[in-house]
């Protein structure tokens, strides 16, 4: 499963894929829609001033894993009939408004799977609306491409653990930026959010690189099973690592910096494009 981030009045909501339906974070959704500082505190408190809430609980939370600052992690999920049902147990004056919100997002799932070319068109959009330049949305648009057939590659492979993507994918990052992903995150300030939607585009293709070197010698040494998949990451993440060293050597520049892409000035920006 990927985690996936939505956004309901600036606010962020984790979602991922579960049954080709969203689950959508529970600690996230009470957090949006309380404010409280405390969100798994209120549950505990919503759950026992709420009987019926409390019984059927098990029903409506499901255990997922999600991406987190620490790699991932199971968290309390609820599809949008569970949302819903929690949603009644909380007087907040966001509930309408979330419900709303809520139902867009369910529909536009199974518009989706009915027509897949809809998530990409929407994901341009939303990326267009946060302010990102086209020509970084096209970057990161093959990104994914390219990070979907290498997973893909990975499952004809015997890989389908969660927790070995994501260390086959922090393998590769390490050696193609010389840093770990969480010490990559932790130098652009970010604790949950998503670290390639806060990339520059030099970041951007090296991670695509990684993960292209990576896809073509998993091919190439027909590795199988984790361990032979780990070796294949490293040799990818290393061709993008020598690539790195190498523009770095030529312009005397580091690659990895703390720069974000959406906090940089426009100026920036355009000479990071060229």
């Amino acid at each position: 499963m990927e985690t996936k981030i939505a956004v309901f009045r600036g606010r962020e909501i984790r979602k991922t894929l579960h049954n080709n339906t969203w689950w959508f974070v529970i600690v996230d959704v009470v957090s949006v829609l309380t404010d409280s500082v405390d969100p798994s505190g209120y549950i505990k408190d919503m759950r026992r001033r709420d009987d019926e809430l409390s019984k059927g609980w098990g029903q409506i939370a499901t255990p997922l894993p999600i991406q987190t600052e620490g790699g991932p992690q199971k968290l309390n999920c609820a599809n949008t009939e569970g949302v819903f049902r929690i949603i009644q147990s909380i007087p907040s004056p966001k509930a309408e408004p979330f419900k709303r919100w809520l139902a867009k997002v369910g529909y536009e799932r199974v518009q989706e799977i009915e027509d897949p070319e809809l998530a990409t068109k929407r994901m341009r959009e939303l990326y267009k609306a946060k302010g990102y330049s086209d020509d970084w949305i096209e970057k990161r648009m093959r990104g994914i491409a390219i990070r979907e057939e290498l997973t893909d590659e990975w499952k004809r492979r015997d890989v389908s653990r969660e927790s070995e993507y994501a260390i086959l994918t922090s393998e590769i990052a390490k050696a193609a930026f010389g840093i770990t992903l969480a010490d990559h995150k932790k130098l652009k300030g970010l604790s949950r959010e998503n670290l390639r939607d806060h990339m520059t585009d030099l970041e951007l293709i090296f991670s695509m690189l990684g993960e292209a070197a990576t896809t073509e010698i998993t091919r190439v040494d027909d590795a199988k099973g984790f361990k032979e998949s780990k070796r294949a990451a490293r040799k990818g993440g290393g061709v993008a690592g020598k690539a790195r060293e190498d523009l770095e050597k030529k312009t005397r520049k580091k690659v990895v910096s703390k720069e974000n892409y959406l906090t940089m000035p426009q100026s920036a920006r355009r000479l990071k494009r060229g």
